[in-house]
């Protein structure tokens, strides 16, 4: 299953779980439209069909104190694809980074990488982050302000 074979039901459905991830099934229906039944029917679809990946929460880094924010770019000294599989797996086990992006770019790998203090950053960069794979250079830009981070999907 793909974009295209949403019709406007599903992409209600996938629209308001966005926002509220814990609506019941009779707010569901009812926001979308729908009766309770064909609502969970479409709703066990889009799980079945690997459109639904999950349902978490969110949580507030800030309040957690996790409010150093630094973005990584990361050169490799091999873009062959078992180094690429090689990095892959080793950043992915980094609970520091958040996000990790390949880039058509002069770099190789985009990490957003989340931690409590600069010190703290600093490790991180240089026990972890510098030891991945294939590692050739890393340069930091520290963000001083998130304006936009909801993770929410736009509109489908």
């Amino acid at each position: 299953m793909n974009f295209s074979d949403l019709d406007r039901f599903d992409r209600a459905i996938l629209n308001v779980l966005a926002e509220d991830g814990r609506i019941s099934i009779a707010d569901l229906a009812r926001r979308i439209g729908l009766s309770k039944t064909p609502t969970q029917t479409r709703l066990r679809r889009l799980e079945a069909e690997g459109i639904i990946t999950g349902y978490r929460a969110l949580v507030d880094p800030i309040r957690l104190g996790l409010d150093h924010v630094a973005f990584v770019e990361v050169k490799l000294d091999d873009t062959r694809q078992a180094a690429l599989v090689k990095f892959n797996a080793a950043v992915a086990k980094l609970p520091e980074v958040e996000q990790a992006y390949m880039m058509a770019s002069h770099f190789d790998y985009l990490l957003k990488v989340r931690t409590r203090s600069m010190t703290d950053y600093r490790a991180v960069l240089g026990e972890k982050i510098s030891s991945l794979p294939h590692v050739s250079s890393t340069s930091t830009y520290v963000a001083m302000e998130a304006v936009k981070e909801d993770g929410a999907l736009g509109p489908l």
